[in-house]
């Protein structure tokens, strides 16, 4: 079973798609592949040598963008590809902060001061 493109896009309420983000390879999320079968071991490492390898130390958190999980169900024998947009949005801050963090310029007309913004 599967889906096309525009009929998970005209689903969507606000799809975020832009070819910024087929720039970066994806975050790959693997699950349910630590049995010892050998034809599920075989199938992660063709997953993982589809894709570079990330050092958890030195990625930069701006450059991902997409994630992909594969999760292996061991009963039906089938997998489930689900492919994620990612966003990195500042957490802990004002509203008003926020918007200027990611670039959204907040109407001020109202304000007499910067600092009501913030």
């Amino acid at each position: 079973q599967y889906s096309l493109i525009k009929d998970v896009v005209s689903s969507l309420k606000r799809h975020r798609m832009h070819e910024q983000q087929f720039t970066q390879h994806p975050l790959l999320v693997l699950s349910n592949f630590g049995l010892q079968q050998i034809h599920v071991k075989l199938m992660a490492s063709m997953f993982q040598n589809m894709f570079p390898s990330i050092n958890v130390h030195k990625v930069n958190l701006n450059n991902i963008k997409r994630c992909l999980l594969i999760s292996y169900d061991a009963e039906t024998q089938l997998l489930d590809f689900r492919h994620y947009s990612v966003k990195v949005v500042p957490v802990g801050v004002s509203k008003g902060l926020k918007k200027l963090l990611q670039e959204k310029f907040p109407n001020m007309s109202r304000l007499e001061d910067i600092s009501e913004l913030l």
